[in-house]
């Protein structure tokens, strides 16, 4: 089951890894865009909590970095939330 949202944050992730020239940051971006790879076409989805932890790293990279790369996090933080306006708990 594809979830285009998720495939969507993916995409922006591994854009704002492209647009970072901090080796450090750059390592983090593209296990965050690994992680939303593998759930967009797992058979079970995120749920709120690993989604949260996810918004949390992006959020602080994206302070850090700035730029660009904040403005593809933001994307990709907007395809997360749209993901979880469905999903069912809290």
């Amino acid at each position: 089951m594809a979830r285009d949202e998720l495939q969507r944050a993916a995409e922006s992730i591994e854009e704002a890894a492209d647009a970072t020239a901090n080796d450090e940051a750059q390592d983090r971006l593209r296990t965050q865009a690994a992680k939303f790879e593998d759930y967009a076409t797992a058979d079970h989805g995120p749920d709120h909590g690993q989604l949260a932890r996810h918004e949390h790293i992006l959020n602080e990279i994206a302070d850090d970095e700035g730029g660009d790369v904040a403005s593809n996090l933001e994307d990709a933080l907007a395809s997360i939330s749209e993901f979880r306006s469905d999903l069912e708990g809290v």
